[in-house]
Order: C-alpha cells, then structure tokens, then sequence
C-alpha cells in the first residue's frame, strides 16, 4: 500500500488547489442524487398506498406516479451534467 501511495505523489504533486475544489465541488453537485432518490421513493411509496385504498383508480396513480418520478430524476441528471460539467471543463 505505502508503494502504491509514494508512485502516486507525482501524480498528486500536478494537482492544483483549483482542480482539488472543482472535484470537491462536483462531490457535492452529484449528491443531489441523494435527495432525488428519497423523493422518489416517497413518491413511490405513497402511490402504493392509495393504490391499495382504491384500486380501481390504479391506473391514474400509476400514470401520475411516473409523470412525478420523472420529474424528481431530472434534479439527479441535473446534479450529475453539472459534476461531468465541472470535471472536464475546468
């Protein structure tokens, strides 16, 4: 391990304190993915619910349950584009 680590310093010792933020930096934009997944599984779950109260509106749900999962996974993509964005533009 400790060899591994002293053939790595070279490389590290090119790094930049502006490289080194902008990959802390797209960290953090692709933990939006984070809060997109709760929300599609609360999306989710409460689907499953009222689908199981009135099942003869399951279709409606189920159409509507898509439509806001969608929409709660581009706040993901977005985060994700963002960190690509950052990483290979700076």
């Amino acid at each position: 391990m400790l060899e591994f680590l002293v053939s790595m310093m070279p490389m590290l010792a090119d790094l930049s304190v502006g490289k080194g933020l902008a990959a802390i930096g797209a960290g953090i934009a692709v933990l939006t993915g984070l809060g997109s997944g709760i929300g599609e599984g609360n999306i989710a779950a409460h689907a499953m619910d009222s689908i199981g109260r009135n099942p003869e509106a399951a279709d409606v749900i189920r159409k509507n349950m898509i439509l806001g999962i969608a929409l709660a996974e581009t706040t993901g993509i977005y985060g994700f584009a963002i960190a690509f964005l950052i990483i290979f533009v700076m």
